[in-house]
């Protein structure tokens, strides 16, 4: 028998202390895909898509692949683009007998808090309570019962940085296949804890989330549950439901996987307070004082990680105290990624390439905690159209295509600088190539982005130093809609 299965990609991680709400228009400029423009441009790809694709040539099935939508981390989702997005998404599901397809699991929108449970429950709807539905997700996923009571399957990533969406759709391709010819009938249960963050922010290179992560596949590998999934949450959401999960999909005995996720989830909460490493490390002064003491003969970059600026948990990405600092140190044979300024790059534009202009960069978002714009003297090296095709091992690359926009390359001083129209955090090294930087023989490179850049840039590094630069994730928070009372915003005793 032939199924027909649904598959396709709405994701967006929703940080809802960024003041520009997320649209239609920030889908579009990370490439959002409709209907037949998907097999092109992701088929053989190490993707999710990628594998959907795999998967159904394996299987016989026939796939809808309606959508595929991902923005850069931002504000909250409007009304009117969720349901855009809903409509073309669940256009695809008419007719179908299953779906796998990839959510993040952050999601919020207007009116929405958990937008991820809302696609769900209209899924489940229109297929029936019997369709199996397998949802691959971000580890930094805010899962609720919503999800867990309207998927057959939640499966996570289990790398961060996220290098694995891949084989986790393989993962939920398999179970798929069983469930549609019958051998099992997977359901998922959910435990919390009034926890806000925890698992070390979901690094997975030691700490109590790689240990879950391997108690998990243990058990997946004994029999003892289909899926175990951890997931750290993403504490930039103010909503109710905030904060790390574990769920686990079981054939049968809810009563176990339930009993298995509340034992998993007591681990997390004892475990709490425990940090690897600081998030942000160095001050500004600082790792420019390294980066100037080591450019001499350095052999291999030094990486600085403008953690607090990072567009991947939803900041601004046009903070400019570190590129400042940098440049009033003068310091050579050095290269930034990257400021996010779309009227800045159309006045480079005007410059024209190999021509020297003033050219104002940055800090128009949050002047005051950024750092304001930063007024430079540069020499206009390179324009381009932004497009660029990623095969480095985080989630841009696999070997699909993307864009950040009309970008420049601009040198000030003894450094490139990439400036950019699209906000996206540093994780791929075609960012920089694309753009001609040569990461290989630089000093020093700074990066905006807190974790993911060390799939391609901590190989190549000499030294990576956390900077604790001016930038949104930095700011103290005042939470209102998550419930309480949870760790560590109030005393709690479980």
């Amino acid at each position: 028998m032939s199924y027909r299965i649904l598959t396709g990609q709405i994701w967006l991680e929703t940080n809802t202390f960024n003041k520009i709400p997320t649209t239609l228009e920030h889908f579009r400029a990370s490439g959002l895909l409709l209907g037949n423009e998907i097999p092109s441009a992701l088929r053989g790809t190490h993707t999710t898509l990628g594998a959907a694709f795999e998967a159904a040539e394996k299987f016989g099935w026939t796939l809808s692949h309606p959508l595929v939508a991902r923005a850069t981390p931002g504000g909250s989702v409007t009304t009117e683009t969720f349901e855009q997005l809903c409509t073309w998404f669940l256009g695809g599901a008419q007719g179908c007998d299953g779906a796998l397809f990839e959510l993040h699991g952050a999601m919020v929108a207007e009116g929405y808090e958990d937008a991820e449970g809302e696609i769900l429950a209209r899924l489940r709807d229109m297929l029936g309570p019997n369709a199996p539905i397998v949802v691959t997700l971000d580890l930094h996923a805010n899962v609720t019962a919503k999800m867990a009571a309207n998927a057959s399957a939640l499966i996570a990533v289990r790398t961060y940085p996220h290098i694995d969406y891949y084989e986790r759709t393989w993962q939920g391709a398999r179970l798929l296949d069983r469930a549609l010819r019958g051998e099992i009938r997977p359901s998922t249960v959910i435990a919390t804890r009034p926890m806000l963050g925890g698992l070390d922010g979901g690094r997975t290179q030691i700490g109590p989330m790689r240990e879950l992560i391997d108690r998990g596949e243990a058990l997946e590998g004994a029999g003892e549950a289909l899926v175990v999934s951890v997931c750290a949450g993403f504490e930039l959401s103010d909503v109710s439901d905030v904060g790390p999960s574990v769920t686990v999909t079981a054939d049968g005995d809810s009563a176990e996987a339930q009993r298995i996720a509340e034992e998993f989830m007591d681990y997390a909460w004892s475990t709490r307070e425990f940090v690897s490493f600081p998030w942000a490390g160095a001050s500004v002064a600082e790792a420019v004082a390294m980066a100037k003491s080591g450019e001499c003969g350095a052999a291999k970059p030094l990486v600085l990680a403008d953690t607090n600026d990072n567009p991947g948990g939803g900041a601004y990405g046009d903070a400019t105290d570190l590129l400042r600092a940098m440049i009033a140190a003068d310091l050579q044979n050095a290269a930034f990624y990257a400021i996010f300024d779309p009227v800045a790059v159309q006045a480079g534009i005007v410059i024209g390439v190999g021509n020297k202009g003033r050219i104002k960069l940055g800090g128009k978002h949050d002047p005051e905690g950024e750092g304001g714009p930063l007024e430079v003297d540069a020499q206009i090296v390179s324009i381009t159209d932004g497009n660029f095709r990623c095969h480095g091992p985080s989630f841009l690359g696999g070997g699909a295509m993307q864009s950040f926009g009309p970008s420049l390359m601009v040198r000030v001083g003894g450094i490139e600088v990439a400036v950019i129209s699209r906000r996206e955090q540093a994780v791929d090294l075609a960012q920089v190539t694309s753009l001609g930087i040569d990461p290989l023989h630089c000093a020093t490179i700074a990066l905006k982005s807190s974790h993911h850049f060390r799939a391609a840039f901590e190989p190549i590094a000499r030294e990576v130093i956390m900077v604790d630069g001016r930038g949104m994730l930095g700011s103290e928070f005042t939470y209102r809609h998550v419930r309480r009372p949870i760790w560590p915003l109030d005393d709690i005793t479980l």
